[in-house]
């Protein structure tokens, strides 16, 4: 199945990681029609975030549902009529394979958004995960707002139910992390996967965007997964 991936959590386990945009990958039946070396870039794939995910993993127990395609192909961490949900531009980078009709458009969110997401709500309603924990990735600088540094280290979006994360945002300030409280960019407008899945369901659920230039190696994804893991374990116990 490429629309997602799974690592198994610790038996007992309350805990649920999703990561929505954790891979570049592009079936090889699929022409986006752009260089091969923007497949590394931010507008692909949240860089950093698998390897957080398997890190947290090891560290909490927490099970793990893994974006399967790139965010190129489609956006798992869109409505599924949201208009960009298949972009035909990213940070002003043209994406010409994207250009598609109707019928396809509707044939590749089926093939791929659709079982992410019922995989997802199965997943859910069997465990009833006591914090859902929401894993991104964002670049220290767009190329189209050069001019815009982003100097928070993490930031911690949500949309309604804020529980979570008003427990969160202080535990990471005292532990000296520069922490954006909605930012680089609110989850008021984009937390589609939590809106769906947790807040839908009354969850509790921490969304975690961490600069990508933190966890380019191996020490940073190691050193966030311990900050990351006292985080969500002290919150997990409080809600």
């Amino acid at each position: 199945m490429t629309a997602f991936l799974d690592i198994a959590g610790r038996p007992g386990s309350d805990l649920l990681l999703i990561a929505d945009h954790a891979s570049n990958h592009v079936p090889a039946d699929i022409d986006l029609g752009i260089d091969p070396r923007l497949l590394g870039l931010h507008i692909a794939v949240d860089l950093g975030v698998a390897e957080l995910a398997a890190a947290l993993n090891a560290r909490i127990g927490c099970a793990c549902i893994l974006g399967g395609v790139s965010r190129l192909v489609v956006d798992l961490n869109r409505e599924a009529d949201a208009p960009h949900i298949i972009p035909t531009a990213s940070d002003g980078h043209a994406i010409p394979g994207n250009a598609i009709g109707h019928d396809a458009r509707q044939a590749r969110i089926a093939r791929f958004w659709m079982p992410y997401h019922d995989h997802i709500r199965a997943r859910i309603a069997a465990d009833r995960p006591r914090l859902i924990i929401s894993l991104h990735s964002f670049t220290p600088q767009l190329e189209t707002a050069p001019d815009d540094a982003r100097p928070w280290q993490v930031g911690i979006l949500y949309n309604t139910d804020d529980r979570a994360a008003r427990l969160a945002i202080p535990m990471l300030a005292d532990a000296g992390a520069i922490v954006g409280d909605q930012l680089p960019y609110s989850g008021k407008l984009l937390n589609a996967t939590m809106n769906l899945h947790a807040e839908a369901n009354a969850i509790a659920y921490v969304g975690i965007e961490m600069r990508q230039d933190l966890i380019a190696d191996d020490a940073g994804v190691g050193l966030w997964a311990d900050r990351l893991a006292f985080v969500v374990e002290s919150v997990a116990r409080q809600i």
